[in-house]
């Protein structure tokens, strides 16, 4: 069915479903952006959504289906990862176009549901993968351009988060990295080396996860909730430079002329302003206006899911490697 963009003459009009941390920040963005009227926010817990509602200027209510008869273009669903499924098929079952927080959904198999009645109803579908839109990762996909990737290491480290409870570390934090890694590298990933353990909840909280890319590429990611601070980084080889980005403070550090003696040359890059989630809604914004596909589709968003949850297979040893198809 071919999609059918919203018209250009008026604002496109928004709602949020789930007004946690995440959930209100979208809120709060969409109230900013040109082109977009934030027209209501939904949550059960209607004392949290009036808060925010009352802050905002714009109405509150219980909870996507009560959004739905406000006749809107566009829901972000910031709900618990659980919710997704049911909650994506209802917005996209009444015509608007959704962007779904990362994950997707629980299971590959729902976030393939999602990605097919989007594509039957016509409307747009992205996923909410921010880091995409960090400058600090814009800048090493830039200073990386047309070289020979040997290997990417992600290190996303931190303190365990009062909110979590219905998923680990490896679906909460490390799905970050590997929709990053498949993007740095332009590859998709076939081979997976998981050692994950659980050390102060039910679910796990530390992982240290290895992958080969079918480019050939060796990507590596460690994380927990168990270290006291907060750490963002990666760090890129190519068979002519290395490339270190910390994604919190933004800088980006290149190494490059590498000599015999040992000692080569450093320069720090430029790294645009922009807050990553105001980036990623005006891409959504701009896929609902004109029908392109937004930067981080439903397949993509699948695709990453799927190769997270092939690291906690419950069956057999958790250092065996995987190999997985292609595509």
């Amino acid at each position: 069915m071919a999609h059918v963009a919203a018209p250009d003459a008026r604002a496109l009009r928004v709602g949020v479903t789930g007004i946690g941390i995440m959930g209100s920040n979208h809120a709060r963005v969409l109230s900013e952006l040109p082109g977009a009227e934030l027209v209501a926010v939904a949550d059960p817990d209607q004392a949290q959504a009036e808060r925010v509602a009352n802050f905002l200027g714009c109405k509150a209510v219980g909870d996507h289906r009560a959004l739905l008869d406000l006749g809107l273009d566009a829901v972000v669903v910031a709900a618990p990862t659980h919710l997704h499924h049911q909650v994506a098929l209802d917005v996209i079952g009444a015509g608007c176009s959704v962007l779904v927080e990362k994950p997707i959904a629980s299971t590959a198999e729902e976030g393939r549901e999602i990605v097919a009645a989007a594509r039957d109803k016509g409307v747009t579908l992205m996923v909410g993968h921010v880091e995409r839109f960090n400058p600090a990762v814009r800048a090493v996909k830039e200073a990386i351009r047309g070289e020979h990737i040997l290997s990417v290491a992600f290190t996303r480290v931190g303190p365990f988060p009062p909110r979590m409870s219905n998923v680990g570390v490896v679906i909460d934090l490390a799905v970050h990295d590997i929709d990053l890694i498949r993007w740095l590298t332009d590859s998709e990933i076939i081979e997976v080396q998981p050692q994950t353990a659980a050390a102060l909840a039910a679910r796990e909280d530390i992982a240290l996860l290895q992958f080969r890319t079918a480019s050939g590429v060796l990507a590596h990611i460690n994380t927990n909730w168990l270290t006291p601070f907060k750490a963002r980084t990666v760090h890129v080889a190519t068979a002519k430079k290395y490339v270190i980005g910390d994604l919190l403070t933004r800088q980006v550090t290149e190494h490059f002329d590498y000599r015999p003696d040992g000692s080569y040359s450093t320069r720090h890059l430029p790294v645009a302003y922009a807050e990553p989630l105001r980036s990623e809604l005006e891409n959504f914004l701009t896929a609902v206006r004109t029908g392109r596909p937004p930067e981080v589709t439903g397949e993509q968003g699948v695709a990453s899911l799927d190769i997270a949850i092939s690291c906690l297979a419950e069956h057999g040893p958790a250092t065996a490697t995987k190999r997985r198809a292609v595509g």
